[in-house]
């Protein structure tokens, strides 16, 4: 299910994404995604949309979030 969802998010948003987490649990992974742009408002506005794909889409529940940028 993981490497599904990383290879969708790839597809339709052109980012990176990785598992960067409990790699050894079955039930819980943590995904992180970057993308490189100049326009902040638009980083967020992706960020949003990929967190709507990814709770309609995915078999899966986000159960929290991080935004780093710099």
């Amino acid at each position: 299910m993981i490497r599904s969802l990383k290879d969708r998010l790839r597809s339709r948003f052109n980012v990176s994404v990785s598992e960067t987490a409990f790699q050894d649990v079955w039930t819980r992974a943590e995904v992180s995604v970057a993308l490189v742009t100049t326009d902040g408002h638009g980083a967020e506005a992706l960020l949003d949309r990929m967190d709507h794909f990814v709770a309609e889409n995915a078999r899966a529940v986000i159960v929290g979030r991080r935004r780093d940028f710099h």
